[in-house]
């Protein structure tokens, strides 16, 4: 955690090259990023700040990947775009996971979806309405945290 939390001081401190140096020393080292607090405190400040103005098709290569992380650290890259109210990568990335095995997917990408709404709560409904019946129920609870009661209710009996 420690030497994850300096690469990232040192890529918000760093140069471009810094920055390039240190996105690729991350992803040549996803083996070693093994657990959620290690993803989360990690993938969007590096990865996700990195690839603000880059081709962002690596983040659909890590959510078709084997490896849990990987596919957490696509997902959980993306909420550097979400506060920027860019939703896109986050969408997209959400629909490849939909049907994920992995509860800590399930997780993040609710965690995702909400963040969206956070923003923009038309674009998460818009989402929902489209993908919620198949989507995991955990994966939907941690999308609709925040909805008022009687509205997390109809989502959760499928009546949206």
């Amino acid at each position: 955690m420690y030497a994850l939390l300096l690469l990232v001081s040192k890529f918000t401190k760093g140069n471009e090259k810094d920055k390039r140096s240190i996105y690729k020393l991350y992803l040549n080292n996803t083996n070693y990023i093994n657990s959620w607090d290690l993803v989360d405190s990690s993938a969007y400040q590096i990865v996700g700040a990195y690839l603000e103005d880059q081709d962002k098709q690596i983040l659909c290569q890590l959510a078709k990947s084997d490896s849990l992380w990987e596919r957490r650290i696509a997902i959980i890259s993306t909420y550097q775009f979400i506060k920027n109210n860019q939703f896109t990568e986050a969408l997209d990335i959400s629909k490849q996971l939909i049907n994920d095995d992995e509860d800590l997917i399930h997780k993040a990408v609710g965690w995702m979806l909400r963040e969206v709404g956070n923003r923009d709560v038309a674009v998460e409904k818009d989402f929902l309405i489209s993908h919620s019946q198949q989507m995991p129920r955990t994966m939907l609870r941690y999308a609709i945290e925040k909805f008022p009661e009687r509205e997390r209710k109809r989502y959760l009996r499928g009546t949206v």
